[in-house]
Protein backbone atom coordinates (compact mmCIF):
# COMPACT_ATOMS: atom_id res chain seq x y z
CA UNK A 1 0.00 0.00 0.00
CA UNK A 2 0.94 3.56 -0.45
CA UNK A 3 2.61 4.70 2.53
CA UNK A 4 1.39 8.10 1.96
CA UNK A 5 -2.32 7.37 2.50
CA UNK A 6 -4.00 8.14 5.95
CA UNK A 7 -7.30 5.58 7.20
CA UNK A 8 -9.52 8.20 8.26
CA UNK A 9 -11.84 6.79 10.73
CA UNK A 10 -15.01 8.08 12.37
CA UNK A 11 -14.71 6.44 15.31
CA UNK A 12 -11.18 5.75 17.82
CA UNK A 13 -12.31 2.04 17.50
CA UNK A 14 -11.97 1.64 13.76
CA UNK A 15 -9.02 3.55 14.18
CA UNK A 16 -7.99 1.01 16.76
CA UNK A 17 -8.63 -1.88 14.34
CA UNK A 18 -6.71 0.04 11.37
CA UNK A 19 -3.24 0.56 13.44
CA UNK A 20 -3.05 -2.99 14.93
CA UNK A 21 -3.62 -3.80 10.91
CA UNK A 22 -0.42 -1.85 10.52
CA UNK A 23 -2.28 1.21 8.62
CA UNK A 24 -1.55 5.03 9.48
CA UNK A 25 -4.64 6.35 11.09
CA UNK A 26 -6.38 9.03 12.70
CA UNK A 27 -9.85 9.84 14.09
CA UNK A 28 -11.80 12.14 12.17
CA UNK A 29 -14.73 12.08 14.00
CA UNK A 30 -18.60 11.56 13.25
CA UNK A 31 -19.50 13.15 9.74
CA UNK A 32 -15.11 13.64 9.62
CA UNK A 33 -15.94 16.75 11.50
CA UNK A 34 -12.74 17.35 12.97
CA UNK A 35 -9.86 18.21 11.42
CA UNK A 36 -8.64 16.17 8.76
CA UNK A 37 -5.14 15.45 8.05
CA UNK A 38 -2.84 16.47 4.92
CA UNK A 39 -2.12 13.81 2.21
CA UNK A 40 -4.49 11.63 0.31
CA UNK A 41 -7.36 9.31 2.58
CA UNK A 42 -9.36 6.00 2.82
CA UNK A 43 -12.59 6.24 4.04
CA UNK A 44 -12.14 3.49 6.69
CA UNK A 45 -15.00 1.57 9.16
CA UNK A 46 -18.29 0.63 9.63
CA UNK A 47 -21.03 1.59 7.31
CA UNK A 48 -24.94 0.26 7.08
CA UNK A 49 -25.99 -1.78 4.80
CA UNK A 50 -28.77 -0.95 2.67
CA UNK A 51 -28.78 -4.22 0.46
CA UNK A 52 -31.06 -6.94 2.08
CA UNK A 53 -28.88 -9.79 0.45
CA UNK A 54 -25.39 -8.44 2.39
CA UNK A 55 -24.85 -9.61 5.98
CA UNK A 56 -23.10 -8.12 8.92
CA UNK A 57 -19.21 -8.27 8.42
CA UNK A 58 -19.32 -7.71 4.64
CA UNK A 59 -16.52 -6.32 3.57
CA UNK A 60 -16.95 -3.43 0.62
CA UNK A 61 -14.20 -1.28 -1.57
CA UNK A 62 -16.17 1.72 -2.96
CA UNK A 63 -16.00 2.45 -7.12
CA UNK A 64 -18.13 5.13 -6.06
CA UNK A 65 -19.37 7.72 -3.66
CA UNK A 66 -22.87 9.03 -4.24
CA UNK A 67 -24.91 11.34 -2.18
CA UNK A 68 -28.79 10.14 -1.14
CA UNK A 69 -30.31 11.51 -4.86
CA UNK A 70 -27.82 9.00 -6.51
CA UNK A 71 -25.52 12.24 -7.52
CA UNK A 72 -21.70 10.84 -8.11
CA UNK A 73 -19.26 12.47 -5.34
CA UNK A 74 -16.12 10.24 -6.18
CA UNK A 75 -15.42 7.68 -9.13
CA UNK A 76 -12.34 5.59 -8.85
CA UNK A 77 -10.78 2.02 -9.11
CA UNK A 78 -12.00 -0.37 -5.86
CA UNK A 79 -9.24 -1.00 -3.36
CA UNK A 80 -7.42 -4.00 -4.16
CA UNK A 81 -8.67 -5.83 -1.01
CA UNK A 82 -8.64 -9.29 -0.53
CA UNK A 83 -12.95 -10.40 0.01
CA UNK A 84 -14.34 -7.00 -0.14
CA UNK A 85 -17.02 -6.42 -2.57
CA UNK A 86 -16.77 -3.63 -5.08
CA UNK A 87 -19.62 -1.33 -4.40
CA UNK A 88 -21.36 1.99 -4.65
CA UNK A 89 -21.30 3.60 -1.28
CA UNK A 90 -23.67 6.13 0.01
CA UNK A 91 -23.07 9.86 2.07
CA UNK A 92 -25.08 10.54 4.73
CA UNK A 93 -24.96 13.60 5.83
CA UNK A 94 -27.65 13.74 7.90
CA UNK A 95 -27.01 10.57 10.66
CA UNK A 96 -27.21 7.40 10.75
CA UNK A 97 -30.04 5.40 8.92
CA UNK A 98 -31.41 2.68 10.61
CA UNK A 99 -34.80 2.14 10.24
CA UNK A 100 -35.39 -0.70 7.78
CA UNK A 101 -38.20 1.45 5.36
CA UNK A 102 -35.43 4.21 5.38
CA UNK A 103 -32.16 1.88 4.00
CA UNK A 104 -34.94 0.63 1.58
CA UNK A 105 -35.89 4.19 0.47
CA UNK A 106 -32.12 5.21 0.32
CA UNK A 107 -31.19 2.28 -1.35
CA UNK A 108 -33.84 2.75 -4.32
CA UNK A 109 -33.02 6.39 -4.51
CA UNK A 110 -28.91 6.21 -4.66
CA UNK A 111 -28.78 3.10 -6.02
CA UNK A 112 -25.82 2.52 -3.32
CA UNK A 113 -25.59 -0.69 -0.96
CA UNK A 114 -24.24 0.62 1.92
CA UNK A 115 -24.40 4.28 3.66
CA UNK A 116 -21.61 5.69 6.00
CA UNK A 117 -21.07 9.19 7.48
CA UNK A 118 -17.92 10.62 6.21
CA UNK A 119 -16.85 9.55 2.84
CA UNK A 120 -18.86 12.41 0.90
CA UNK A 121 -17.24 14.76 3.24
CA UNK A 122 -13.96 13.26 2.53
CA UNK A 123 -14.31 12.92 -0.91
CA UNK A 124 -15.40 16.95 -0.86
CA UNK A 125 -11.81 17.20 0.22
CA UNK A 126 -10.67 16.01 -3.33
CA UNK A 127 -8.10 13.74 -1.89
CA UNK A 128 -10.19 10.85 -1.51
CA UNK A 129 -8.12 7.66 -3.01
CA UNK A 130 -10.79 4.67 -1.51
CA UNK A 131 -12.87 3.26 0.67
CA UNK A 132 -12.81 0.48 2.61
CA UNK A 133 -16.21 -0.56 4.62
CA UNK A 134 -17.04 -3.11 6.95
CA UNK A 135 -20.77 -3.75 7.32
CA UNK A 136 -22.00 -3.21 11.13
CA UNK A 137 -25.65 -3.59 10.96
CA UNK A 138 -28.76 -4.22 8.19
CA UNK A 139 -31.80 -3.64 7.83
CA UNK A 140 -32.41 -7.18 9.15
CA UNK A 141 -29.98 -6.19 11.87
CA UNK A 142 -30.53 -2.60 12.88
CA UNK A 143 -28.71 -1.11 15.68
CA UNK A 144 -31.29 -0.08 17.78
CA UNK A 145 -30.84 1.79 21.09
CA UNK A 146 -26.79 2.00 20.23
CA UNK A 147 -27.08 4.27 17.01
CA UNK A 148 -26.22 6.75 19.76
CA UNK A 149 -22.97 5.60 21.32
CA UNK A 150 -20.97 6.90 18.96
CA UNK A 151 -19.74 10.30 19.76
CA UNK A 152 -19.26 13.23 16.99
CA UNK A 153 -15.53 12.63 18.56
CA UNK A 154 -15.05 9.41 17.98
CA UNK A 155 -15.36 8.06 21.41
CA UNK A 156 -18.17 5.76 22.55
CA UNK A 157 -20.47 6.89 25.00
CA UNK A 158 -20.47 4.02 27.68
CA UNK A 159 -23.74 5.34 29.42
CA UNK A 160 -25.61 4.55 26.38
CA UNK A 161 -24.09 1.45 25.87
CA UNK A 162 -25.22 0.69 29.59
CA UNK A 163 -28.59 1.70 28.81
CA UNK A 164 -28.77 -0.08 25.73
CA UNK A 165 -27.85 -3.23 27.26
CA UNK A 166 -30.21 -2.67 30.00
CA UNK A 167 -33.67 -1.85 28.21
CA UNK A 168 -32.60 -3.92 24.73
CA UNK A 169 -30.51 -6.86 26.16
CA UNK A 170 -31.00 -9.11 22.72
CA UNK A 171 -31.08 -6.62 20.23
CA UNK A 172 -27.50 -5.09 21.72
CA UNK A 173 -26.14 -8.39 22.15
CA UNK A 174 -26.96 -8.81 18.60
CA UNK A 175 -25.59 -5.47 17.32
CA UNK A 176 -22.41 -5.95 19.28
CA UNK A 177 -21.62 -9.21 17.84
CA UNK A 178 -22.20 -7.99 14.32
CA UNK A 179 -19.88 -5.25 15.09
CA UNK A 180 -17.21 -7.55 15.95
CA UNK A 181 -17.72 -9.31 12.61
CA UNK A 182 -16.93 -5.93 11.02
CA UNK A 183 -13.97 -5.47 13.15
CA UNK A 184 -12.54 -8.80 11.99
CA UNK A 185 -13.74 -7.80 7.94
CA UNK A 186 -11.97 -4.73 8.70
CA UNK A 187 -8.57 -5.77 10.54
CA UNK A 188 -8.04 -8.23 7.35
CA UNK A 189 -7.88 -5.65 5.17
CA UNK A 190 -5.85 -3.28 7.06
CA UNK A 191 -3.22 -5.60 7.22
CA UNK A 192 -3.79 -6.81 3.26
CA UNK A 193 -3.40 -2.95 2.30
CA UNK A 194 0.04 -2.38 5.15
Amino acid sequence: MDASLTFACALRVEEKVARRGGAKAVVVGQGANLPLPDGRLVSFGFAGGLDARLEPGTLLTATKVVDSSGCVLWEGEALDVPGAHPAVICWSADGVVNEPEARRALAESSGAVAVDMESGRLAETGRLAGVIRALSDTGAHPVGALVCAGKDDGNTDWKVVAKAFVTEPVSSMRTARDARRAMRALHGAAEALS
